[in-house]
């Protein structure tokens, strides 16, 4: 970890990206001036970036598919005009580096398989260096706060403990002005409430309004930051594991340990090669060994097949395409 970083503050800012200042200091017993002063700071170094918008896509009624790249560039410079390319991909969330067996992921979200196969095949086109990769459906995700970050446990009381996205969700018709509302925020999760009404045509009351609705409905479930794991020394990895013998109850200890594990950043059941991704970061590898020892020791009869992979670069991430709303731009 970089010297005097404040990881109680980098932990608030990275699980609510909305807090306001005021908040923060009330919460840290700390002055306005000197946290904004390490927010600043953040920010500069890059440490805290890409702020999004946690969107259930389920009530959207959209799919989601990870597809896992081998290959694909050679230096850097090819690296980055494909970036770029993908970037613009209204279908594509997020994109994000690996290293080891896979180079790169992009996440798509399309409202069946045939629109992704499309998109994907219109991908390859573009880009033909892109020609090998791995596909698996995503069926729901749940998110957990870094709690390894935390010098103060009890500030993990000022985050939602779990998120839960995706699953089997009712398709939900959404109004004009929640549509736009929601759209502004894809752009600029923290913008706040007098910009958000006049960007999005409307007076902040109904803005707060909407926010709050959006939020009690569970469309909208948090505001997150993605923090440089790679610049403040934090391990970042991904566990596929391919699962057999599966019971109700073995599923749900496996959850309760996923849960209790402060490492755990998230947790992903998937359809295809293997059922479940899960990831995890941590400031001494140390501790990953000893997770996944402990995870493989205790579970050995529901583990069929395990591999890890180490996460690196995001340069990209969201939670809903922007093709749903380029009739809103208009």
């Amino acid at each position: 970890m970089v010297p005097k970083i404040d990881r109680d503050l980098l932990f608030l800012s990275s699980e609510n990206a909305r807090f306001k200042l005021k908040q923060l200091s009330s919460l840290l017993k700390k002055s306005s001036q000197r946290l904004k002063y390490a927010l600043n700071m953040f920010e500069k170094e890059h440490i805290l970036s890409n702020p999004y918008c946690i969107f259930d896509y389920s009530y959207f009624g959209l799919m989601l598919f990870r597809v896992y790249f081998k290959g694909g560039y050679i230096g850097e410079k090819d690296k980055l005009q494909i970036m770029k390319t993908l970037g613009e991909n209204p279908y594509i969330t997020s994109i994000y580096e690996l290293g080891g067996g896979y180079d790169f992921v992009i996440e798509f979200e399309s409202p069946n398989p045939s629109r992704f196969n499309k998109e994907l095949k219109k991908i390859a086109s573009t880009i033909p260096s892109l020609n090998n990769y791995k596909i698996t459906l995503n069926v729901v995700t749940y998110i957990y706060p870094r709690e390894y970050l935390l010098k103060n446990p009890k500030l993990i009381e000022e985050v939602r403990e779990e998120i839960i996205v995706g699953g089997d969700r009712e398709v939900q018709q959404f109004e004009r002005n929640e549509l736009k509302l929601m759209g502004e925020l894809l752009q600029n999760p923290q913008m706040r409430f007098i910009s958000l009404a006049e960007k999005s045509d409307l007076n902040i009351k109904t803005v707060i309004g909407l926010l709050k609705q959006l939020r009690k409905k569970k469309v909208i479930k948090g505001f997150k930051q993605i923090i440089d794991t790679t610049q403040l020394g934090i391990h970042k990895f991904r566990l596929f594991l391919k699962l057999h013998n599966m019971s109700k109850e073995r599923d749900e200890h496996l959850m309760d340990f996923l849960l209790k594990s402060a490492e755990i950043v998230q947790m992903s059941r998937t359809v295809g090669d293997w059922d479940m991704e899960v990831d995890l970061e941590t400031l001494d590898p140390i501790k990953v060994r000893r997770l996944v020892a402990a995870l493989r020791e205790e579970f050995k009869d529901i583990i069929e097949t395990f591999n890890s992979i180490e996460i690196y670069q995001f340069y990209k991430k969201t939670f809903l395409p922007e093709y749903l709303f380029e009739e809103e731009k208009k």
